[in-house]
């Protein structure tokens, strides 16, 4: 986990909540806000992701933090999917689609990258006395 102390601390982490608004605010403009169904879903996505990184980071055992670390990978894939419905509705424009997946898209490789680094790290989280 590196010299996180906090998953407030965590790159992955800042860059999902950023998103997390980014998205809460899109989901404000009068042809999204008025799909109930569609701007709801692609809130709870967008805010499950940080919301798994936190709870496996909370849980200070790589084990568990990788699983919650793909949660929140499978969150973005679902954030991804969601925002080429809005995108064909034409309830966003092109620039804005092409910026928010860009940036989904860059915390999904972010997720990755990090469940690759626990996955070979020696040491398998906090909660434990001794590396094993």
């Amino acid at each position: 986990m590196g010299a996180a102390k906090k998953f407030e601390d965590l790159e992955v982490w800042i860059a999902a909540k950023d998103f997390c608004v980014s998205i809460y605010k899109i989901t404000e403009n009068e042809k999204l806000k008025k799909d109930f169904g569609l701007k709801d879903q692609i809130r709870r996505a967008s805010i499950s992701i940080i919301s798994n990184i936190s709870e496996g980071f909370e849980r200070n055992g790589n084990k568990e933090f990788i699983q919650f670390l793909s949660y929140s990978k499978g969150s973005a894939g679902e954030v991804r999917a969601q925002l080429y419905i809005i995108k064909e509705l034409e309830f966003i424009t092109d620039k804005e689609f092409r910026e928010l997946n860009d940036k989904i898209t860059q915390i999904s490789k972010m997720l990755s990258g990090f469940i690759n680094y626990l996955k070979q790290s020696e040491l398998k989280g906090t909660k434990y006395k001794i590396e094993q």
